[in-house]
């Protein structure tokens, strides 16, 4: 086997001919400038055709069923492993995913919670057990040697009638006592006249037949004792009762089956199945093991609860509406309200009526005649009780239309399941327990609480030995997990909820689980969304990865991820055409040296991100104060965020800085800009936002999700470049009109190819090829829309233009070269201004949001939501990103912005930081204040490390 991987002559996107040669089995970190190069070598180079090559080991018929990757445009790839790649992308979409499901410790918990689980009676809490015939008449031997005791057999429990059968069937069969009522009678002393005196028909009676009788049991007398308790079990469906003679009463009770002896409730055997909630065996039968269910909310329905019912509180029902109108006043008339008043200030009984119906009491209702009659004097009334509104949507939304549903979908809401309270198991699985632990109680702690429950708790004797494998398959996921800082999520938490960054830590905790060896691992920014704190736990399950015997290798613009690597492979020095080439390869140490690479530069601090001289100080005027903010992890704190400035929320992850931002601030002041109800949001209330008058969210989520959309589509510029062209003398002549040359219009576009530029061929086994199309040669146009020229360029050489190189061009334009200006700020230069959107990185299209945001004219009192705007971003690009966003706040502007990046945390004005653990032990206020006072804060864990930073 090669020491060594020896890439020659790779041309990937804009990788400019390159020859690298990477160490084996080392942990390596590819760095450099966004759009530089370093996923088109990493991911679609050297993954993409160690991917393909174990691919095309298969047979065809098992590759039809499996994606093909396209054959990278590279001369030679030698010394490939298998290669596992590690992208940052949500791991699932399905509902039904957990973070136990994904780590496979749900499948283990099955197991254990199937072969050692105790299961109880959910009424009784008693321990369900099921013994044998043998045990049972050992225990009795034991318990009663000396004892006057008698076996007796349960047949009826208060039930109704004579049951002379029963008695009588059972005298045949050569028995003489049964106990009725707590009474023993003889069988024989029973006429059928004194039935009606022991056995009263009309109520409820107990039954219980005699089996054996003992004076005192001896040891010689186990056989008998055997088949007393089994011919007591089979006429009592497994139940045996032991009643003392003296005393009268049942002084023990055994079952042969998983029942309760009392209440008779039982459970089939044990097995995985029965604890999974994908199961018919073990799933809710309410949500069907979701754990939620949707309904219809009536503080949706109401749209404005200042405005009276007669008025539009609920859209549609107002006077414009005669059929709703009528009802309405139907209900008024009867109840006596007048529906003029305020929907808040109804009495809540009547709100009760409107929403869920009168229950008992007819109401005199009004019709229209014909269902869309606008005439609200012609109609018929019938008594009848009325349903309320929310049994009437749910009839609508059951057996309507299409478009009736998706008028109806946005009263919606959704709230955990009543039956099984949010658990998705049903009653018998959530019934069995080990250590007084349910599986839904395991699977609800956090990863660190988990970890302790198991390390604190033992079994003992046979338990032990069968629980032993799988207890130590759980404990090691568990601290795979717990070592890359996930220890604050639950097992129960949804797939769909997590980061990109936690997701691919989960799959990173997963793979270290299977222990391969010998494979080439790719990671995509592992850091993201990971605190300083917990950085080194990550750095060390890397390291032990590649101990293991593999190849790590890491795309990453971390500086202590860059430093603990074996060899470090610098891509630039520039972006996009400026980078593709190789500026170095080799240890940590040797790159500071280096003059052309940026990293080095930031490295070896000649250049660097400076602390502002002054920071803009917070208006005690202009401050918007988050009261008792509850949801998730947060514990009912207040928060006060200056307007005007740039804050920070920082804090270890998990500690509830995304539910501070996205689900209660962002919620709460997008429902009150818009109209909407507060009242579910996650806080008492939020003040101080009359200087405000919009909230915009940049996301790092895609542009748009077709080749059409490109950066000049999402930006508005390309209307002013259409425009611009369809005023050229020859266009007009024509009788171009701008649409002309859109490429989402048939008749400037190419047909054969709908304007993409590219034809999709299926392959059958193979991946798809996506073809230049013939017709128009790649130009997306016809020919006639590309014989009109602005000074000697065509609409699609305008479109593969640099933007670097579109500004020079459209000098002269400054409506266009203004947009330009800022693409270009916000460090995107090299990008193509018709670049495919699904090509560009996650940082790439928020920085392209970025510029769309500045390029509007705004009133100076917006607020910006930012979550991590510097995922996949270079130091110098961080740089850059800053001017843009300090331009947003000179305006006037508000930014909130979630970040651990400690370059801009400390160039922040105001600093909220929350903790002071993830998960449960996270959602407190642990500091705010300037970074400098955030540094002074001894219980802060971003102070600690921002001290190094300030000096």
């Amino acid at each position: 086997m090669k020491k060594n991987i020896f890439v020659k002559g790779a041309r990937t996107h804009n990788l400019k001919n390159i020859s690298i040669e990477i160490p084996r089995d080392k942990l390596i970190t590819i760095t450099g400038l966004s759009g530089s190069g370093k996923s088109s070598l990493a991911f679609d180079t050297i993954f993409a055709e160690g991917q393909r090559r174990y691919m095309e080991s298969l047979s065809s018929y098992a590759r039809q069923f499996l994606s093909m990757m396209d054959k990278p445009d590279v001369d030679i790839i030698e010394g490939l492993s298998p290669a596992i790649s590690i992208e940052q992308k949500s791991s699932s979409h399905n509902p039904r995913s957990t973070v136990g499901t994904v780590t496979e410790i749900y499948d283990y918990l099955r197991l254990l919670f199937a072969r050692v689980g105790t299961p109880q009676c959910p009424v009784h809490s008693i321990e369900l057990k099921a013994m044998s015939y043998g045990d049972i008449a050992e225990k009795i031997i034991k318990d009663y040697t000396n004892n006057k005791i008698m076996i007796i057999a349960p047949v009826v429990k208060q039930q109704k009638g004579e049951h002379v059968k029963l008695i009588q069937s059972f005298s045949q069969q050569g028995f003489r006592r049964i106990r009725v009522n707590g009474e023993i009678i003889d069988i024989a002393d029973m006429s059928k006249h004194m039935i009606n005196h022991v056995i009263n028909p009309k109520k409820k009676n107990d039954i219980e037949f005699v089996i054996d009788r003992f004076n005192a049991i001896k040891n010689d007398s186990k056989m008998r004792v055997v088949e007393s308790v089994e011919l007591c079990s089979d006429f009592s469906s497994g139940i045996v009762n032991v009643l003392d003679s003296d005393k009268n009463t049942i002084v023990d009770i055994f079952s042969t089956k998983y029942a309760c002896p009392y209440c008779g409730y039982s459970i089939a055997e044990l097995e995985p199945k029965l604890f999974s909630f994908n199961s018919p065996s073990g799933a809710c039968s309410s949500c069907d093991g979701l754990g939620v269910r949707e309904f219809f909310d009536p503080e949706k329905i109401i749209v404005n609860q200042e405005l009276s019912l007669k008025r539009g509180a609920i859209y549609g029902w107002d006077e414009k509406s005669a059929y709703y109108s009528l009802l309405l006043q139907s209900l008024a008339n009867h109840y006596k309200i007048d529906l003029e008043l305020p929907y808040n200030k109804l009495p809540p009984t009547f709100k009760k009526i409107l929403f869920y119906g009168s229950n008992t009491d007819v109401i005199k209702m009004k019709y229209v005649r014909g269902y869309r009659s606008k005439n609200a004097d012609d109609f018929v009334t019938k008594k009848e009780i009325w349903e309320g509104i929310i049994a009437k949507f749910e009839r609508q939304y059951e057996s309507g239309s299409y478009s009736k549903k998706e008028r109806l979908v946005k009263y919606l809401s959704v709230d955990k399941c009543s039956s099984c309270q949010g658990t998705r198991l049903n009653e018998s699985s959530r019934n069995i327990f080990i250590f007084k632990k349910s599986i839904s109680d395991i699977t609800s702690m956090t990863i660190g609480e988990c970890l302790t429950f198991f390390k604190k708790n033992k079994f003992e004797g046979m338990n032990e030995k069968v629980s032993n494998k799988i207890i130590q398959e759980i404990m090691s996921r568990l601290n795979f997990l717990n070592n890359v800082g996930l220890n604050y999520l639950t097992l129960d938490r949804s797939a769909e909820t997590l980061s990109g960054g936690e997701a691919q830590r989960i799959r990173l905790a997963s793979q270290i689980g299977s222990g391969l060896v010998g494979v080439m691992y790719i990671l995509d920014e592992p850091s993201i969304g990971l605190h300083q704190r917990d950085n080194d736990k990550l750095l060390d399950t890397l390291k032990n990865l590649r101990d293991l015997g593999n190849t790590v290798i890491v795309v990453e613009h971390d500086e202590d991820t860059i430093l603990n690597s074996d060899c470090v492979v610098d891509i630039g020095p520039g972006a996009g055409e400026s980078g593709g080439e190789v500026v170095y390869v080799g240890g940590p140490v040797g790159i500071k040296k280096v003059k052309n690479s940026f990293t080095g530069m930031y490295l070896s601090k000649k250049k660097q991100i400076t602390i502002p001289k002054q920071r803009k100080e917070a208006n005690s005027d202009s401050i918007m104060r988050v009261h008792k903010a509850y949801a998730n992890n947060l514990k009912n704190i207040d928060v006060e965020i200056p307007l005007g400035l740039m804050t920070c929320i920082t804090g270890v992850s998990g500690s509830g800085k995304s539910t501070l931002v996205n689900d209660v601030i962002y919620e709460y002041i997008y429902n009150e800009f818009s109209e909407k109800d507060n009242s579910q949001t996650g806080c008492k209330k939020i003040t101080g936002l009359d200087k405000l008058d919009k909230i915009i969210e940049i996301d790092q989520s895609p542009i748009g999700r077709t080749p059409r959309s490109n950066p000049v589509t999402y930006t508005g510029i390309f209307t002013h470049i259409r425009e611009l062209f369809s005023r050229i003398k020859e266009a007009r002549s024509r009788g171009y009109t701008p649409g002309r040359f859109s490429f989402n219009v048939k008749d400037g576009r190419c047909n054969a190819c709908e304007g993409d530029g590219v034809i999709r061929v299926e392959m059958h086994f193979l991946s798809d090829v996506y073809v230049k199309c013939d017709k128009c040669n790649g130009k997306r146009y016809n020919e006639q829309t590309l014989e009109i020229q602005l000074r000697d360029k065509n609409i699609n050489d305008v479109l593969n233009m640099r933007i670097s190189e579109a500004i020079d061009f459209f000098e002269n334009y400054p409506i266009i070269k203004r947009k330009l200006d800022i693409l270009d700020e916000v460090g995107l230069s090299y990008i193509k201004l018709g670049q495919n959107a699904t090509t560009l990185s996650g940082g790439e299209a928020q920085r392209i949001k970025l510029a769309k945001e500045l390029i509007k004219r705004d009133t100076g009192r917006t607020i910006y939501i930012l979550d991590e705007p510097t995922t996949g971003l270079h130091f110098h690009d961080v740089a850059k990103l800053l001017k843009v966003l300090d331009k947003l706040k000179q305006r006037g502007n508000t930014l909130l912005i979630i970040e651990h990046n400690l370059e801009v945390i400390k160039t922040a004005d105001w600093i909220v930081d929350l903790g002071p653990e993830g998960g449960l032990g996270g959602g407190n206020l642990v500091a705010r204040g300037t970074p400098e006072d955030i540094a002074k804060h001894k219980g802060s864990f971003t102070g600690n490390f921002l001290k190094a930073k300030l000096v």
